[in-house]
């Protein structure tokens, strides 16, 4: 005889569809686990949207009129213009140079760039007594010496260039922008986290239109942040690499052009330097089909103390946004070294005009100011959610 009761049949289905305690324990885990990570990722989306967002609208804001610089320039700035004489017949670098220093005695050349439509070209120096970071920018009549007009440098967009780099805090700016940006993506990251699990349970782009204007505003902001993702990914990305050009350079010239500074004791003094107009033709030699963009002097940023840094551009919409230098010893003239940038300024260099979309033509401009739009409303949509959160919760 048995000391309890026979289960029924019917009994005996019961027990075996229930689930085994463990069972249960390990989904009870999983939720839990499943929670706090939810819980995680909102924390992280929530505090790196507010802590951004008003930098990110003041760079999106600025960033628009930013896209069509050179249409905006154009129209503000077009002038006619002609060079002093039509002959053909040009100054030499040699003397341009000598003609901008004149303007300004104790100045030193910085820079050298020459306008590809124009006879015309552009030398920046600097006093050296003077405060950092203050330049003289001379454009230069090729074929007279006299002054030409600026191609392009509107005071409106300068201003607003200068505050989308670095807020008129130069390299501090910069790094806090960079910061700005890096909480951008940890926003994105985390915003698509969270829209994981909310596109299980309705469809991609679904807009509940009867709901309360605070729920149509949370699936706009879904939605618009859907669609832009992975071009504000772009963007932000670039924005990063942008900021951190300052380092970036430095450390290209404390590495890579490192070796061709040990056989000198001192810099190169200006009365010792050697023909630049011999140096830049010694450097076409050297690189020949390229197209000359811009020389760095001696103990400029781009530069040595000790060589001539003469850069060139190829033809393509790819190419023309990588520079190669070719340095040229400023004591002797001779060609000191051809030296193609390394990955990370090859970065910089593509990073630049991608954040614009500066290499596509008037059409991509017009796709970037319509995602950069999208982009300022997703930003509002996502501050007045946390605040209509907020008013509802106290």
């Amino acid at each position: 005889m048995g000391c309890g009761r026979r289960l029924s049949g019917l009994e005996l289905s019961d027990a075996r569809r229930a689930p085994h305690p463990a069972t249960v324990d390990l989904h009870g885990v999983l939720n839990r686990m499943r929670t706090r990570t939810i819980r995680a990722w909102s924390w992280v989306h929530k505090w790196s949207s507010l802590i951004s967002t008003v930098f990110l609208l003041m760079l999106c804001i600025t960033g628009l009129p930013l896209v069509f610089t050179h249409e905006i320039e154009e129209v503000l700035l077009h002038q006619q213009w002609e060079p002093a004489r039509s002959d053909g017949s040009k100054l030499n670098l040699d003397q341009v140079l000598e003609v901008a220093l004149s303007r300004h005695p104790g100045d030193v050349a910085a820079f050298m760039s020459f306008d590809e439509e124009r006879p015309v070209v552009n030398v920046t120096s600097v006093d050296p007594k003077g405060p950092a970071g203050v330049y003289n920018f001379q454009p230069i009549d090729q074929t007279s010496g006299e002054a030409a007009p600026p191609v392009a440098g509107h005071p409106v967009m300068e201003f607003l260039l200068q505050l989308h780099t670095d807020m008129f805090l130069g390299l501090p700016g910069m790094l806090f922008l960079g910061a700005m940006g890096l909480f951008l993506i940890a926003a994105l990251v985390s915003g698509v986290v969270l829209y994981a699990p909310f596109m299980r349970r309705l469809p991609f782009g679904t807009v509940r239109a009867s709901k309360a204007a605070r729920t149509r505003w949370l699936d706009y902001h879904n939605l618009l942040g859907a669609v832009t993702l992975a071009w504000v990914l772009v963007v932000g990305v670039t924005g990063v690499v942008n900021t951190l050009a300052t380092p970036i350079i430095a450390f290209w010239k404390d590495t890579a052009l490192e070796e061709l500074t040990v056989a000198y004791d001192s810099p190169v003094a200006a009365g010792e330097r050697a023909s630049l107009d011999a140096a830049v033709k010694r450097a076409q030699v050297a690189l020949p089909g390229m197209t000359l963009q811009f020389v760095a002097f001696p103990g400029s940023d781009y530069s040595t103390d000790h060589h001539y840094a003469v850069f060139f551009h190829g033809d393509t919409p790819l190419t023309m946004h990588m520079t190669t230098p070719a340095l040229i010893d400023a004591r002797t003239g001779d060609l000191a070294a051809v030296a193609p940038m390394p990955w990370y300024v090859k970065t910089l260099s593509l990073s630049q005009p991608l954040h614009f979309g500066d290499y596509g033509g008037l059409g991509l401009k017009i796709l970037w100011a319509l995602l950069d739009i999208a982009t300022i409303v997703i930003l509002i949509s996502g501050l007045y959610l946390w605040l209509a959160k907020r008013k509802k919760t106290s």
